[in-house]
């Protein structure tokens, strides 16, 4: 069956980097569109970032654009998102899932918290 999992978040301080990870199986993950949502407290979802089945095209929220950037390892079929000089508007839980605003968004993961806070 599908699995997204995320890992790769915790605690940082304002200006720091992480880099989460989204190891995705049963399905074929070089075929399709990736994106990271997010969901800060008390606040519903925001789309972060996507990309294309071919790993170009990416696409950024305004919020997050020239700090983060997707990307994905097709050999390890895990999607990335790296994230610098982080913000505490950047505090969330972090989704993946598969697909696209256009399309929708098929499956989820879990989530991984990111907390930025001195």
């Amino acid at each position: 069956q599908v699995q997204l999992v995320e890992s790769g978040g915790g605690l940082v301080q304002p200006g720091g980097s992480l880099r989460l990870s989204c190891a995705a199986s049963g399905f074929t993950f070089s075929s399709n569109y990736m994106t990271w949502v997010r969901q800060a407290p008390g606040k519903g979802l925001e789309w972060v970032s996507c990309i294309d089945d071919s790993g170009g095209s990416p696409t950024y929220a305004d919020s997050v654009k020239g700090r983060f950037t997707i990307s994905r390892d097709v050999a390890k079929n895990t999607l990335y998102l790296q994230m610098i000089d982080l913000k505490a508007a950047d505090t969330a839980v972090y989704y993946c899932a598969k697909g696209n605003s256009a399309e929708g968004y098929e499956y989820w993961g879990q989530g991984t918290q990111v907390t930025v806070s001195s």
